[in-house]
């Protein structure tokens, strides 16, 4: 570390080398033959990733695009909702669709609410997660309360009607036009992960969550162990769940190498000297992504003065070790010792707001008779009625698209996009061989105020824009 601060870790030390193999920035020609092949996988045809040791890699066209055309859609590698969002939003851990229906999306909200669980990220995980029916939620009480049903009476409604609601026995009018999946229950028999479909279930078991899983088959002290783990992320920066879902990505996905490996030479029980270079192939889909360590990366915060600046980024680092710490407990494996990445937000619109829109835009007399029953959940949820998924994934391909103060492109859902996809949309004519860029922040924002913000991402922007702005000033 700079300043002579040796790192707290033990790996950092026992398998320096290793790490900083992983580390250490990908070759042009294995960045080239990563993205020309995802890029087919992906089908879009339309891009092509550049990569020179001075910029980085950049996205560029290689057709014309008109205004509004989609430029690409970017499944999402590995992601994880933010903790608090999960008293708003009950949605599909692998894909993140909304899931279950309108009426168990509001009745659960208001109950949540109402517990007091937008204040306490402990109390998010252990409820929000697990109580997807009426069970708990209704028989429930704790010290900061007297019933769930004497709490609910501030909204207006019964106990009895959100029960109702939630348990699928009370329609809302119209709710049939927004159907959303099913709900699907981890099939490692946890609470803290649902699904849309038995598909997505398996697909989030396969590639990250049968690592992380809190379920029946997980022995007791690595279940007691990744508990601590996960309320210590929820108590201090839920980045560290992410972070898990990355490091079980990479443990899965080299066994899995390793498997096939092994298959080809059926003859061998082990092969010697294999491991780490399937664990570098393991790691490539995240190395493309990578730069630094977050608390090397993290911008410093307002409240705390350059002078000391060195000091908090220590605390950060040792925060993250007591994170490393908790996980290797519960899921730790010699083979993978020496795992320790751009990222861009995680969003998907409430179907909840369409709904309201939908009742508020029916002509009369039916919006009359409709509100009878809807108005009353409407001022209940107040303002924040619509609060979309939020949290932080990993696109592989938008992950490569550099930021501009004058982008020609922005990430932008449609009415169709009911996922955790990225999705980029021209904003004006791009030419082939033309960059595709984004902003990484508001650009409409004054030039001083976007530099402080980009300082978040590392770097001091010299597009055109900034470029004049900074000239003019």
């Amino acid at each position: 570390m700079e300043g002579g601060s040796r790192s707290p870790c033990p790996l950092d030390m026992d398998f320096s080398t290793q790490i900083a193999a992983l580390l250490s920035p990908p070759s042009a020609e294995s960045v080239k033959d990563y993205y020309d092949e995802l890029i087919a996988i992906r089908k879009c045809p339309g891009l092509k990733i550049n990569f020179n040791n001075d910029s980085g890699k950049a996205v560029f066209s290689v057709k014309e695009f008109e205004e509004g055309e989609l430029v690409l859609k970017d499944p999402v590698l590995v992601a994880a909702q933010h903790t608090t969002n999960k008293v708003d939003c009950l949605v599909c851990s692998h894909c993140f669709r909304f899931i279950g229906s309108v009426e168990l999306q509001i009745g659960r909200k208001l109950i949540l609410q109402d517990l007091g669980l937008t204040d306490d990220n402990e109390k998010v995980c252990t409820m929000a997660s697990h109580n997807v029916g009426t069970d708990s939620l209704f028989d429930r009480k704790d010290d900061t309360s007297t019933s769930t049903y004497q709490n609910l009476k501030k909204n207006y409604i019964s106990g009895e009607v959100l029960e109702s609601l939630v348990g699928g026995k009370l329609s809302l009018p119209f709710s049939s036009i927004f159907s959303l999946p099913s709900v699907f229950d981890c099939p490692g028999g946890c609470k803290e992960e649902h699904y849309c479909s038995k598909s997505c279930a398996d697909s989030d078991w396969e590639f990250v969550h049968s690592i992380l899983c809190t379920g029946r088959n997980k022995e007791s002290s690595q279940r007691d162990a990744m508990l601590k783990f996960i309320e210590h992320a929820n108590s201090t920066n839920d980045i560290f769940i992410l972070a898990a879902k990355v490091i079980s990505f990479v443990i899965l996905r080299f066994k899995k190498l390793k498997q096939l490996c092994l298959k080809k030479n059926e003859k061998c029980t082990k092969l010697v000297g294999i491991d780490f270079p399937l664990l570098l192939e393991a790691w490539k889909p995240v190395s493309m992504g990578f730069k630094k360590r977050w608390w090397d990366c993290i911008a410093l915060p307002d409240d705390v003065d350059a002078s000391d600046e060195q000091s908090f980024r220590m605390q950060i680092r040792d925060l993250a070790y007591t994170s490393l710490l908790l996980l290797k407990k519960s899921i730790f494996e010699d083979e993978c010792a020496p795992c320790i990445l751009g990222n861009f937000d995680l969003v998907v619109a409430s179907p909840i707001e369409d709904y309201f829109i939908y009742i508020d835009e029916l002509p009369s007399p039916d919006k009359e008779e409709a509100e009878k029953l809807t108005r009353p959940f409407l001022e209940s949820l107040g303002d924040e009625y619509s609060v979309c998924c939020q949290g932080t994934g990993f696109y592989p391909i938008q992950s490569c698209m550099n930021h501009s103060c004058l982008p020609n492109a922005k990430a932008f859902k449609r009415d169709e996009d009911k996922d955790g996809q990225a999705v980029i949309i021209a904003v004006r004519p791009i030419l082939e061989g033309e960059e595709i860029t984004i902003s990484y922040i508001d650009e409409d924002l004054p030039y001083e105020e976007r530099q402080a913000l980009l300082a978040d991402y590392g770097f001091k922007c010299m597009c055109p824009r900034c470029v004049e702005e900074k000239r003019k000033a």
